[in-house]
């Protein structure tokens, strides 16, 4: 539907565009590219005319994020297969890279999401972008990455962590998108704009406000914003915009278009400003999130209900809440006469907070591993006690720690240890202590946090 099938006139067709796109040179190494998506008859050359920027440059990996256009989910898909095909042949996943990048934060995720397997029809944003890539670099492996919601809070989890993931490797990114659709040509080049005027001042978000408040329109402006973000952690300097059309230049109608935009982000000497300091100058402030008396008294019903049901061997559903359908963390904590007598939990919510809260309960009654099964006479003085968590926040600047609100997370290599907010008040820690503590947790020198390659997050909880 988007380019040809027959191997030999798409490898034509792509070099036709190839030979009319100028080869400009660039102040420094490439490091990412922003191309659109639609047929190549309508942005093909647009496309074109960025890629023809990393002629002669070579690659381990690239790593292609695009939006998802046939299914929602939450957060961003890794493929978890082995390769994907073009006509010009298979180019294989790097898996290796893959599993890191999906292992970094609950907002990233290893599974074939959005990638369509078995369907007729995959992803076209990321599939358009690969016959491009294989006729200009020959070998390469592929990280396919889908983002199937483009909110602020996955866009900045995806960009942390592409940042991390591929520090130290030769990896391209590339984050596929076209701009706005269906306006006039006046209406879109105005929205357009906007786009531009966003990308050439190299500040994410600056775009995601603009795609946020309507001035400008990008259906892939959350894998743009988390390719620019990732780009500067790792040293981006400028981005360079190649090239802008509309449809109306393959169709001639003006009426209802759709705009297209190219361009390459460059790498510098250093670093610029990390992702904190970028700033949401115009993005809206967040509700917190609160739960009333009457919802915690429903959840720590749901908890005991499902210990409850464990102890009689029944299974339990819990019932539906309209207002309880959020997805969130949480964690479930249980003392016996002020001791600790299990605690399971997740960082991440995969459907609504009540089947969470009742599958960690039972979870932390009998299947942590530190105890033996919750026995019926303990349950009548058994405390429950709930955290329900926020999303993960990196943690570039340990100041940033607040003891009391903030929990941790620390991952390095293959060890991961987490300790919730009232573990580090509880004992009375303070922030050097409860980093310390954090590592011990995870199994590694207290100290090592202050490794280069360890990764902080911090959380917040309602505890109740």
């Amino acid at each position: 539907m988007f380019y040809p099938s027959d191997p030999v006139e798409l490898t034509r067709m792509i070099a036709e565009m190839y030979s009319q796109a100028e080869k400009r040179p660039l102040s420094g190494p490439p490091l990412a590219i922003i191309a659109p998506h639609a047929g190549y008859p309508y942005s093909g050359m647009t496309a074109a005319r960025a890629y023809k920027l990393i002629e002669g440059e070579e690659f381990d990996t690239v790593v292609v994020v695009s939006p998802s256009h046939t299914v929602f989910f939450k957060g961003c898909s890794v493929y978890d297969g082995d390769a994907y095909q073009t006509p010009l042949g298979e180019i294989e996943v790097d898996r290796k890279l893959a599993e890191r990048i999906a292992d970094l934060h609950p907002a990233v995720h290893f599974s074939s999401q959005g990638h369509a397997v078995g369907a007729q029809r995959g992803e076209h944003s990321l599939e358009v972008q690969l016959p491009f890539l294989q006729i200009m670099l020959g070998t390469f492996k592929v990280v396919p990455i889908v983002m199937g919601e483009q909110d602020e809070d996955t866009a900045v989890a995806l960009g942390e962590v592409l940042a991390s993931a591929l520090h130290g490797t030769n990896t391209l990114m590339v984050a596929s998108t076209d701009l706005s659709h269906f306006h006039d040509l006046p209406t879109a080049n105005r929205l357009d704009d906007e786009v531009r005027r966003a990308l050439e001042s190299y500040d994410p978000g600056e775009l995601l406000s603009r795609l946020d408040t309507g001035s400008g329109e990008a259906c892939g402006g959350g894998p743009v914003a988390s390719v620019l973000m990732a780009s500067k952690r790792l040293g981006g300097s400028d981005v360079k915009v190649v090239d802008y059309t509309t449809s109306a230049d393959a169709t001639g109608d003006t009426s209802e278009v759709v705009g297209y935009l190219s361009a390459v982000v460059v790498g510098g000497e250093k670093a610029k400003k990390r992702i904190k300091d970028i700033g949401f100058r115009q993005a809206q402030p967040k509700k917190e999130f609160a739960l009333s008396d009457e919802q915690k008294e429903t959840l720590h019903q749901i908890a005991r209900e499902s210990i409850a049901a464990g102890l009689a061997n029944r299974k339990y559903e819990p019932p539906a809440v309209e207002t309880l359908q959020s997805e969130r963390g949480a964690f479930v904590t249980l003392e016996l006469d002020g001791q600790l007598r299990g605690c399971i939990g997740q960082l991440r919510g995969r459907g609504p907070l009540t089947e969470t809260i009742a599958q960690m309960a039972h979870a932390a009654a009998f299947d942590d591993p530190r105890f033996t099964p919750l026995t019926i006479p303990e349950f009548e003085r058994l405390k429950i006690e709930i955290s329900v968590l926020s999303p993960l926040k990196r943690v570039h600047d340990i100041n940033e720690i607040e003891v009391g609100r903030d929990g941790l997370m620390i991952k390095l290599e293959m060890h991961t240890g987490l300790l919730l907010p009232q573990v580090a008040t509880d004992h009375g820690w303070d922030r050097i202590t409860f980093l310390e503590q954090t590592c011990l947790k995870a199994g590694l020198p207290k100290n090592s946090y202050k490794d280069k390659l360890a990764e902080i997050y911090r959380f917040e909880a309602l505890i109740f």
